[in-house]
């Protein structure tokens, strides 16, 4: 249980924290713009992204549970799987696309609500905050259903945001001097080693339901020298899905993903054209 704890602390945290970064940035710039009346609808945006995030986890917890176990239950994951590695996928090379121009960008989109209105504000600050909670709810809803577990996971992702909360007010006096480059680099690559893992699960849900072939294909076996109920197994299982045994197909397109998105995620970021 502990393993699967840190596992979902570590989603909740990253997640939670890259939220707290873009809500610290946005808070500033009305601040610094002297619009304190902005902040009721930033604060009613953000509020209202975190009440949709905790809705679609309560239904994704619903389904799986009706759907209690079998084929149903085995296509179900596989498919929310598959949109968590999209989700990753996406936010991942958003990340690499805008982290130098993050804060520039916030601010100016920032401007242009606060011209159109407190209604803007508001979408503004829940489609920035949506993404983080929707991405989060995704991987901790594919861990909990790898690890066979629902209290830690949870327990887990809300440690995690508190955390990243506290960081958030810690960053907010500060926010001109994070280095969100660096910042989105790091939190990218393990985003790609997560995905791989979520990938992975993915075939393996389609394997068990029939939909894809080479179930019985093994292509290790590590049961004897891996205890999969030590903490380094559950941990491993529940970050980056390696687990002890694998199919052929499962490790093909673990691999496959991570090393194609690496490969990509780190070629050199073009400069982009400077305004006439």
């Amino acid at each position: 249980m502990g393993s699967v704890f840190f596992a979902s602390y570590l989603i909740g945290l990253r997640d939670g924290l890259e939220a707290a970064l873009v809500v610290s940035i946005l808070v500033t710039v009305l601040a610094r713009a002297d619009r304190r009346d902005g902040l009721v609808p930033l604060w009613s945006g953000v509020g209202t992204a975190i009440v949709c995030a905790a809705g679609l986890g309560v239904l994704l917890t619903y389904v799986a549970t009706t759907l209690a176990s079998g084929v149903r239950l085995e296509l179900f994951e596989a498919v929310t799987s598959l949109i968590a590695v999209a989700m990753v996928t996406w936010m991942i090379f958003w990340m690499r696309r805008s982290a130098r121009s993050l804060k520039s960008e916030l601010g100016g989109k920032l401007t242009e609500a606060l011209g159109l209105g407190r209604a803007a504000v508001a979408a503004l600050a829940f489609v920035a905050v949506i993404r983080e909670g929707v991405e989060m709810v995704l991987l901790v809803f594919s861990a909990a259903q790898a690890a066979s577990e629902t209290v830690a996971p949870l327990a887990g992702m809300l440690a995690g945001v508190a955390s990243a909360v506290l960081l958030g007010w810690l960053i907010y006096a500060a926010v001109a001097k994070v280095n969100l480059g660096r910042l989105f680099t790091w939190t990218g690559v393990l985003l790609v080693f997560v995905a791989a893992g979520i990938a992975k699960y993915a075939v393996h849900g389609f394997q068990t339901a029939g939909l894809l072939p080479g179930g019985t294909a093994t292509a290790y076996d590590l049961s004897r020298t891996v205890e999969p109920s030590s903490w380094y197994g559950t941990l491993l299982a529940a970050t980056v899905n390696v687990t002890p045994t694998a199919t052929v197909l499962e490790i093909t397109v673990w691999l496959a993903y991570a090393i194609a998105v690496l490969i990509l995620f780190t070629r050199p970021v073009a400069a982009r054209p400077a305004p006439a």
